[in-house]
Order: C-alpha cells, then structure tokens, then sequence
C-alpha cells in the first residue's frame, strides 16, 4: 500500500506538478509585476490551449447530442420495460454517430488534477517562498513574488469574490453547453428520463454551488484558475456557435 501511495505521489510530481510549479515560477520571473494572480491567468490560457482538442470534443459531442435526442426519447419509449436493451440501443445510437457521450466528463477529470496542484503550491508552501529544488536547469528563481493579484487579492488566502465568480461562471457555462431547460412530459415519463432530468438539474444548480463553496475553502489561485478556464470554455462555446437561447 505505501509502495503504491509513493508510486502515485511521485508520478503526479513529475508529470503535474512540478512543471505547473516551473511554469507557473517561469511566468511570474517574466511579468513586471510579478503578479501571481496574472501568472495563474496566464498559466490557466496555455492550459486551455493544451486542452482545446479534448474541449472541442466534448463540445462536438454535446452538439451531436442535442441533434440525436428525438430519437433518445423515441428509444427510451420503446424500451422503456427493458433497462438492458434500451441501454444497448442508446449507445448504438451513440456509436452509429460517431458521439462520445462522456467526453465532458473527461475534460474535468484531467482539469482535477491540475487544481489539486494548484492548491498543493498554494497550500503548502510552494509560494511565495521558492522552492529552488524544484525548479528545472533553465527556469531561474524569480526576482520578486508579489502574491497581491492586482493589488487586491491574496493569492495564498480565500476570496468570496473569486468563490461567487467560480460558481457564477459555472451556471453561464452550464448553461450554454446544455441549453434551455426541458420541461417534463407526462407521455415520456420514465425512470430513465427522471435519472435525466435529476443529473440536468444538479449539473445546472447543485455543481455550481458545491464549486463556489469548495473555491472558497481553497487558496485563491485554484479559485482563480477556475473562473478563468470557465470563462475560456465560454468563449471557446460562443466561438463555435452556441448561444444561450439553446
């Protein structure tokens, strides 16, 4: 078990974070300012880009989805009596479409990982003090650390402000990547649909708060990196046509 635990620990330190630590170090030499709520911007911005296939994939799947649910609702009527077979017949469905349909899900389980590092450096000393250590060859330890993000927010400390901006930002995004709302139909009623309606509802309103709540018990750069990659993956939505009329 402690084999295993040390495994894990150090192939997360040498693919996750100690080169966000270096990039994140790199960036903050490079600004005037040495600002390390701007560095968390712009380390977010090029994290977004690394990401932008897997995003534009989840995207894609949503549309594809959108497009296919008459014909979700038409299975889910005719085998609403056979759980297995409609299962079977849905994911045909998906397949015959060429839909990933947990494609989003992916794009958050890699983003976990980036925010736990986040809030290792943040949490545990990573910053302002320099960890040389760490840092590679060629990235040299910064002239200064300043950790007041525009002058306004600790960076080590926690933001309500960051933390109503991470949920806020969450609903908008929410939003637009899953449209209007529908409303319940008596004559497609099934368990399958209010399994549906159920995730559609927590995804719009209780994943919200549960982030807003959790970006304030964090330090607020991981706060920060959220609201910036939310509202990245909006204007990546807007870029390929989504609007918020669904």
């Amino acid at each position: 078990m402690g084999y295993t635990t040390a495994m894990i620990s150090s192939a997360f330190n040498t693919a996750i974070y100690n080169p966000l630590y270096n990039g994140l170090v790199s960036i903050v030499g490079v600004l005037p300012s040495h600002d390390v709520g701007l560095a968390v911007i712009i380390l977010t911005i090029i994290v977004r880009v690394v990401l932008y296939p897997l995003s534009k994939k989840a995207i894609v799947a949503q549309q594809k989805m959108k497009k296919i649910a008459p014909e979700m609702e038409l299975l889910k009527e005719k085998y609403k009596n056979d759980r297995e077979q409609q299962g079977k017949a849905m994911f045909a469905l998906y397949k015959e479409n060429d839909i990933h349909p947990f494609a989003s899900f992916g794009l958050i389980l890699v983003q976990l990982p980036i925010l736990f590092a986040l809030y290792w450096v943040f949490a545990f000393g990573g910053l302002p003090e320099i960890d040389a250590a760490l840092l590679y060859s060629f990235v040299p330890a910064p002239a200064g650390v300043n950790m007041e993000f525009l002058g306004l927010i600790d960076m080590a400390g926690k933001s309500v402000i960051l933390a109503v901006l991470a949920a806020v930002t969450q609903i908008a995004y929410t939003r637009l990547s899953m449209g209007e709302r529908k409303k319940k139909s008596a004559t497609t009623a099934s368990f399958a649909g209010d399994m549906a309606r159920s995730f559609d509802l927590q995804a719009r309103y209780v994943l919200p708060v549960i982030i807003g709540v959790v970006a304030y018990t964090v330090p607020s750069a991981a706060a920060l990196y959220w609201v910036t990659s939310n509202t990245a993956m909006i204007a990546q939505e807007l870029l390929m046509g989504r609007r918020f009329n669904g």
